[in-house]
């Protein structure tokens, strides 16, 4: 350092005024210039993290909204097969209700038929009358009962065919319902599934998230960074890197599972409702007596295949909730996180 009364001389290191009093003042320079690379180098380094901690919002964000879409139309879904299971076990209880019917009326009808074939093979028999009294009570006794009999059993009969066209008429109706469920089942099923697009912002999202966490780590080894920004960065990683270990092809999966049983349930139901109509006709059932039993067999059988297909898209749905709700779970949290 050097001094001069007077004047001012400037050295490397330091630059030293002398006044004409005996005061001397020394301002450093380069630890200045030092102390300001610095704070812009902290600086940098802060918004390295922050641009991260924005990269993993904008990556992150809204994929919550596409997981409550799928949820929900997997849900109505769940609803409808379910129906169509209901419908298709009516079908089937009503048929075999049917079919019980059917065959109290057939045995009853082979009663009255051999009744009559017996009577009327009766020989005439020869009456002793003392009086008119005994006369009717003779005719009462040899004809009466049976023809009471007779009658009886012929109105019961007309009840039970009465009966069993309305069950043909609730089975054909509840196979009719059971397949429009399916159809519908088969429609939502098919469209119900992630999409490219969705898998693709959850692997940006990974990665974002991977990006942060290096981010987080090297603004917190150099203390180039606020406790807040860590501790926000922290939360976010925390929350959203579950997506690391999501897998979203059980939901499609699953998807295709239900589409394909309620395809089924529509095969079925649409043979069954045609066959539970024919076999209920007038003309079917004054016909050929073992074709209508056969028909009637054929439309019990489509409506348990019917039933059970629907069951099967339920549990197909329920199981592809299940799988959604993982992942809705993450994308909820995730998305809290980023608020």
């Amino acid at each position: 350092m050097f001094k001069y009364k007077g004047e001012q001389k400037v050295s490397k290191t330091a630059e030293t005024y002398t006044h004409t009093h005996t005061h001397t003042h020394t301002r450093v320079v380069l630890p200045g210039l030092f102390l300001l690379i610095f704070n812009f180098c902290a600086c940098a380094e802060s918004n390295d993290l922050n641009r991260a901690i924005q990269n993993a919002t904008a990556a992150c964000s809204g994929i919550g909204d596409s997981m409550a879409d799928l949820k929900k139309m997997t849900g109505i879904n769940t609803v409808v097969t379910a129906v169509g299971t209901v419908a298709g076990g009516v079908a089937l209880g009503t048929g075999v209700a049917k079919a019980s019917v059917d065959k109290e009326q057939q045995e009853l009808e082979a009663k009255v038929a051999k009744l009559i074939s017996e009577k009327s093979n009766v020989p005439i028999q020869e009456l002793e009358i003392e009086n008119e009294q005994e006369f009717r009570t003779a005719i009462h006794n040899v004809a009466y009962s049976d023809v009471q009999v007779i009658s009886d059993d012929i109105k019961k009969i007309d009840e039970l065919e009465q009966k069993s066209k309305t069950l043909g008429n609730v089975r054909t109706g509840a196979m009719a319902t059971s397949t429009v469920t399916n159809i519908a089942g088969t429609t939502i099923a098919a469209s119900n599934k992630v999409d490219d697009d969705l898998e693709s912002r959850i692997n940006r999202c990974v990665a974002a998230i991977k990006n942060l966490s290096s981010a987080k780590l090297e603004a917190k080894v150099e203390n180039t960074a606020t406790h807040a920004e860590i501790e926000r960065a922290e939360k976010i990683i925390s929350s959203c890197r579950d997506y690391e270990y999501v897998d979203v092809k059980p939901i499609n999966k699953r998807a295709t599972g239900a589409a394909i049983a309620s395809g089924i349930g529509i095969g079925t139901g649409v043979v069954g409702t045609i066959t539970s109509a024919v076999a209920n006709t007038d003309a079917t059932r004054k016909g050929d007596e073992q074709k209508e039993k056969n028909l009637n067999t054929a439309a019990n059988v489509m409506s348990g295949a019917s039933t059970a297909a629907s069951a099967t898209a339920t549990i197909f749905n329920a199981t592809q909730i299940s799988a959604i709700k993982k992942v809705a779970t993450v994308a909820e949290a995730c998305e809290e996180a980023l608020r």
